[in-house]
């Protein structure tokens, strides 16, 4: 009998230092919390008949559909849900995930300055979640700057200027005049510009719920390496201000020029006859000029042909020799012709050069008129010499 009570007391003590103090870990997959809904500013300031919008977070256990609800709105004031762009009335969402929706809630325009409430509801089959908001209205709402634009990096070549366009909004109730600063790296020089006119070194006046059209360019005073260049634009007025990341992505690009081994463009041909001139396909840039086509324009009638036509890559600081053929109509007088070769990359702009070929008549042809005209003088000669002696 003492030796089962021994055995249980052991048993108890074995169970209350391991079965108590074991932490229990959630396994992999199973759900942790519960359904909950809330936003990172659960309280504004805005002005009489003003729409603002909260970005709320909607949070859930398990994947289930959570509907969406407002409790305790205001008389006359709206309140709707938004998810990318439509208006909604629930949100999916995965389990332990997060889902983000907006609200946007607009009071109206007979209202008195005072503070306002409202619950943001959510209803799930796992559970229900509320959130109180706090709407404090003004009768007039400070000047609220606010910097946007659709395209906040934009990419180009190491020597090519990046101009972005950006919206310089006022969303208060006061007039505002904003000082535009810009935080560039040094190889950069920043301008700005409205209506067609450099407002760089001018403040701008921007009146109550209007915006501005403000184009910002960035100029590469050098060419720049290959990388990422951010720029920071600033809008400073007397009670707010703003500011804009922007971001000039430097990336390779070809730079082909066409020369030819002694940097002359200009040459001889021959009636008749196919002349080959050495041509040089040059890349000055700082990335590969792939699958370069290669053409040309000649005067009528004569026929230009090129080895290769296609050059398949020209490298970074290399080159590539190319022949082309030229042979002048049968008709060409001598003289002076002009004759533009193309090459034109698969990205990229194409380059040309205009190449200067002086056509000259052949030789063969030359010692033919001299014989002949040999031939004339002596039988000129003969003829004298013998009616001479009548």
């Amino acid at each position: 009998m003492q030796s089962l009570r021994f055995l249980l007391l052991i048993t108890l003590v074995l169970w209350l230092t391991f079965g108590l103090t074991s932490p229990v870990q959630a396994q992999e997959g199973e759900p942790i919390g519960t359904l909950s809904i809330s936003t990172l500013y659960p309280s504004m300031v805005i002005g009489i008949g003003e729409t603002v919008t909260f970005n709320l977070d909607v949070r859930s256990p398990i994947p289930q559909t959570v509907a969406l609800s407002v409790a305790d709105l205001p008389k006359d004031w709206t309140a709707e849900f938004r998810g990318e762009g439509r208006i909604i009335q629930s949100v999916f969402v995965g389990q332990n995930a997060t889902a983000q929706v907006e609200m946007r809630v607009t009071s109206p325009n007979n209202i008195s300055p005072g503070e306002y409430g409202l619950t943001v509801m959510a209803q799930a089959p796992s559970g229900r979640a509320e959130f109180p908001l706090e709407l404090i209205v003004q009768e007039k709402v400070p000047a609220q700057l606010a910097f946007e634009t659709e395209f906040p990096t934009l990419r180009g070549g190491s020597d090519s200027p990046f101009n972005f366009s950006t919206t310089l909004k006022n969303d208060g109730d006061e007039d505002i005049t904003v000082n535009l600063l810009a935080d560039a790296p040094k190889e950069l020089a920043v301008t700005f510009k409205s209506a067609g006119k450099d407002i760089t070194n001018l403040p701008t006046d921007i009146k109550s719920g209007d915006e501005q059209r403000i184009e910002i360019a960035a100029e590469p005073l050098t060419n720049l390496p290959v990388g990422t260049y951010p720029i920071t634009v600033l809008a400073q007025g007397e009670n707010s201000e703003t500011a804009l990341t922007l971001t000039a992505e430097v990336t390779g690009q070809p730079q082909l020029t066409i020369t030819t081994p002694d940097e002359r463009l200009s040459g001889d041909a021959y009636i008749g006859r196919s002349t080959p001139i050495k041509l040089i396909l040059r890349n000055t840039g700082n990335s590969p000029a792939a699958g370069v086509t290669l053409s040309a324009s000649s005067p009528a009638g004569w026929t230009v042909t090129l080895e290769p036509e296609q050059v398949v890559e020209v490298p970074a600081e290399g080159e590539v020799e190319v022949t082309a053929h030229v042979r002048p109509t049968e008709k060409a007088v001598a003289g002076d012709y002009m004759v533009t070769f193309r090459a034109q990359p698969n990205e990229g702009a194409a380059k040309s050069a205009d190449f200067r070929v002086t056509v000259r008549t052949s030789t063969l042809w030359g010692v033919v008129g001299v014989a002949l005209i040999a031939v004339a003088v002596a039988i000129v000669g003969l003829a004298v010499v013998r009616f001479g002696r009548r």
